[in-house]
């Protein structure tokens, strides 16, 4: 075997296992996350008054907003990192304000849920929403036909800087 054949192929099974590595950790992050995220906010609209109308709110309409908020971000932040553009747009004030959002939220109702919070309580809270905001952030980089060549052409301009000459 030809000694590019073999580091072509190391190269594709390498990608090939971190592409592999992404998805099983989005697909446990994940669900554990939105599960989680409908059984503490059914148990903090459950501390509303019986009339009041915004218990159902938590419960319903949090799990869909992290969805929509972490992977319309993780898809803007990939599409910056294709496109090889300087400036990311996790930058941008309104993303940033809509992950915090998320976060603050998910920890908010997480501590909400339970008798007698407490900081375990709190930094369990923390880890679920952490863990499954990446999950789903990362999604439109696992999924991207891309992700070869973008980390091929990240691993170029690394060896480059290291002094390394730029193949032709």
């Amino acid at each position: 075997m030809i000694e590019g054949e073999g580091q072509a192929m190391s190269e594709r099974g390498a990608l090939r296992g971190l592409r592999v590595l992404m998805w099983g950790v989005i697909a446990v992050e994940v669900p554990v996350y939105l599960v989680w995220l409908v059984q503490v906010g059914y148990l903090t609209g459950q501390q509303l008054s019986q009339g009041d109308a915004a218990r159902w709110a938590p419960p319903v309409l949090l799990p869909p907003a992290a969805v929509l908020f972490c992977v319309a971000a993780g898809w803007l932040w990939w599409g910056s990192v294709v496109d090889n553009r300087a400036r990311s747009p996790l930058r941008e004030p309104w993303i940033v304000a809509t992950l915090v959002f998320v976060a603050v939220s998910s920890v908010f109702c997480g501590v909400a849920s339970v008798e007698d919070p407490s900081v375990s309580v709190g930094l369990l809270s923390a880890v679920v929403t952490a863990l499954g905001m990446v999950g789903l952030f990362f999604i439109p980089a696992a999924a991207s036909r891309q992700l070869p060549d973008v980390i091929r052409r990240r691993s170029r301009r690394t060896d480059t800087a290291l002094g390394e000459a730029e193949p032709q």
